[in-house]
């Protein structure tokens, strides 16, 4: 978290922080293997199918030069003192849990999705997890390694794509059962230079814009599964590697004419991540068999992630909220005063606030990592959160297309704008509140429908859904970090009958989850810097 230096004291020492134009030149440099709808793609930096995407992580570039954004979009890394990018930081308090919750909602008002925040959630999560195996171990090895990328990424200012989700094949099947061993991530080969790794990754964010992967397992590992345990760094442009992706956003859609589209200027690109023997140095692999520390990795990411999800579409809540009150407006009424609107609008409000509030929660709650020393959002809340933003992004549209009205997709395309024959006359009979100009009234309509009547509408669906994991992932986890034990020590002793306990003597399984520490506001950890660096005011556009 930011503060204000002691005018006496040397000022901290700078990251290279890059602007967007400077992120823009750097892809430049790279050479991977792209293809976007069957096209091998030439310069990353220049194809026309994926401005959107580097558009929007641009934001996440020039956000940290904005003189009222940098206290919120940049950190002071505790462990070299240097001012790096809030996606690339480690946090070491409660107060950078929320720092970071608030700089996604924003990058996410701006951008729909900023995308780069995945980096953070992996980073974070690795930290914790070289720590604990170093432990394990009584080694220093694992954090060292992590240490110098750490250092490397946020030198460099690097946009991390994390390598996840693999393609997983037959789902009954653990990845040493399947038919086709390159359905997941595998090491293939070790040397004394490093590991050769081949599989597929199939749901990789932003793939083709990146400048590294970071390759993580998906899943819990048994001993049998050692060779699919693995995590590294590659750049995207190793030999081996080669990205097949979509589109970023709606690139193509009515360029000549009318007011662009949203997602014509922002948007995601995903891609799947073929890997076919691709070396990784050793100073690269963070670890390759150590099977027993994966599911602790995938838990520790998925925390952050489900966290980071909470402030992203909070920021998508905003953009829907505004355009929802302007096409109130435009249709001339005041929801204040119309009651049909007034309680959609307060249901739109209310939904995108109370998961927001979760990820207050999760961050004010949240506990310093036993191993490494980090901040960890506390879990119960992150789900909740996430699982309530996946389960109601539906009725966020819903709530939208009630207050906007049906002229969303009813209205003439934008060609029609510039066509003599029918411009004129649209202009007069669509106009509704007379205060607001025609091609106001349908600029947000426009809006409004690529936001969620839209082949962009149902994708930002899709990833609220199953992004981070889908709703049975987090009510597995809302019920394993839940102190439902806690809840039948408190009834049974207000019916004064004791608790019982298992011929055993041990726990019965209904009240093995407890937590201590919810007593007070911050229970038996203190939470480090409890508060928010001042927020920016909003962007004048």
């Amino acid at each position: 978290m930011n503060t204000t230096p002691n005018a006496s004291a040397a000022p901290p020492s700078t990251a290279h922080l890059m602007t967007s134009a400077d992120y823009r030149e750097s892809l430049r440099r790279l050479k991977p293997v792209v293809y976007v709808d069957g096209q091998l793609i030439d310069s990353v930096a220049d194809a026309p199918s994926l401005q959107p995407g580097i558009n929007a992580l641009g934001v996440t570039y020039d956000f940290a030069h904005d003189a009222a954004m940098a206290p919120l979009m940049t950190a002071t890394q505790g462990s070299s003192g240097k001012t790096v990018n809030r996606m690339l930081h480690i946090n070491e308090s409660a107060g950078d849990l929320l720092n970071k919750l608030e700089a996604v909602r924003l990058l996410c008002q701006e951008t729909g999705c900023a995308q780069r925040y995945l980096a953070h959630d992996a980073l974070n999560a690795l930290g914790q997890v070289s720590a604990r195996i170093d432990d394990a171990r009584g080694s220093t090895e694992h954090r060292s390694r992590f240490a110098a990328y750490l250092q490397h990424v946020q030198d460099a200012d690097l946009s991390i794509g994390i390598a996840m989700t693999d393609a997983k094949g037959d789902r009954s099947r653990r990845p040493h059962q399947q038919a086709n061993p390159d359905t997941y991530v595998h090491v293939v080969e070790r040397n004394a230079h490093g590991i050769v790794i081949s599989g597929t990754k199939a749901i990789v964010t932003g793939a083709p814009y990146m400048h590294e992967f970071l390759v993580m397992p998906c899943r819990a590992m048994t001993e049998a599964d050692a060779d699919f345990a693995v995590c590294c760094a590659v750049p995207v442009d190793a030999a081996g590697i080669t990205i097949v992706a979509r589109p970023a956003g709606r690139p193509g859609d009515k360029v000549e004419h009318g007011a662009p589209l949203f997602s014509r200027r922002y948007g995601q690109s995903t891609g799947v991540v073929i890997f076919d023997r691709v070396f990784v140095p050793w100073e690269r692999v963070f670890y390759a068999g150590e099977w027993e520390h994966s599911g602790a990795l995938t838990y520790n990411y998925a925390t952050h992630h489900r966290h980071s999800c909470i402030g992203a579409r909070a920021g998508f809540g905003d953009l829907l909220i505004g355009a929802g009150a302007l096409m109130c407006e435009a249709n001339g009424f005041d929801p204040g005063e119309t009651s049909s609107l007034r309680e959609p609008m307060v249901e739109l409000i209310k939904i995108t606030e109370g998961f927001f509030a979760c990820g207050v929660a999760a961050s004010v709650y949240g506990t310093r990592d036993e191993f490494s020393g980090s901040f960890m959002p506390e879990p119960v809340f992150a789900n909740i959160g996430k699982l309530l933003l996946a389960t109601q992004i539906y009725d966020m549209h819903r709530l939208a297309h009630e207050v906007s009205g049906g002229l969303i997709v009813a209205l003439p395309g934008p060609d029609e704008d510039h066509n003599p024959a029918t411009a004129a006359t649209l202009a007069e009979v669509l106009r509704a509140n007379p205060a607001v100009p025609y091609d106001k009234r349908i600029e947000v309509a426009r809006f409004v429908e690529d936001l969620t009547a839209s082949y962009q509408g149902g994708w930002y669906s899709v990833i609220s859904l199953h992004g981070g994991g889908s709703p049975a992932a987090m009510k597995q986890e809302i019920w394993r970090n839940y102190p439902v034990g806690n809840k039948v020590d408190l009834v049974e002793r207000l019916l004064d009958r004791g608790v019982l306990t298992q011929e055993s003597g041990q726990p019965r399984a209904i009240t093995k989850n407890r937590q201590p520490g919810r007593c007070c506001d911050t229970g038996c950890t203190q939470p480090g810097q409890p508060v928010m660096v001042d927020l920016p005011t909003p962007r004048s556009k």
